[in-house]
């Protein structure tokens, strides 16, 4: 079973709740992680807050702070979505069909391995 919160990621939901500027609290920090001074100098990591609901979401995927604001926008609306419709969000409905299909590719992959194994003992067999 999948955490609510940790299925939002980049998904293409057009479905979700709306999230309004004055809902947001936005401020800017020092990102961290690789990068050395360009990091340890700019402000370039956004930090959204959705004060209704209290989720935040933090946001240093580039050096830009206009595309960190967009992302953080988008993951955070995608939270929300899920926080407030559960189970029949569209971005849980999309994640859960993503792992049924991965399930699936891993299953099929095993069968054919197991087959393959079946295939080399036929022929050792058969050469004895």
């Amino acid at each position: 079973r999948v955490p609510l919160l940790q299925a939002a990621g980049k998904k293409n939901s057009f479905n979700l709740i709306g999230l309004t500027e004055a809902e947001l609290k936005e401020t800017f920090v020092r990102g961290d992680g690789p990068g050395g001074q360009a990091t340890n100098k700019t402000n370039n990591c956004v930090v959204l807050k959705h004060i209704p609901s209290g989720i935040v979401v933090k946001c240093h995927q580039t050096r830009s702070v206009e595309q960190n604001r967009k992302i953080a926008r988008e993951i955070l609306q995608e939270k929300v979505d899920l926080f407030y419709k559960g189970e029949d969000s569209d971005v849980f409905k999309e994640k859960k069909a993503s792992e049924k299909k991965k399930q699936e590719k891993k299953r099929r992959a095993k069968e054919n391995l197991e087959r393959k194994k079946h295939f080399k003992e036929m022929q050792q067999l058969d050469k004895k």
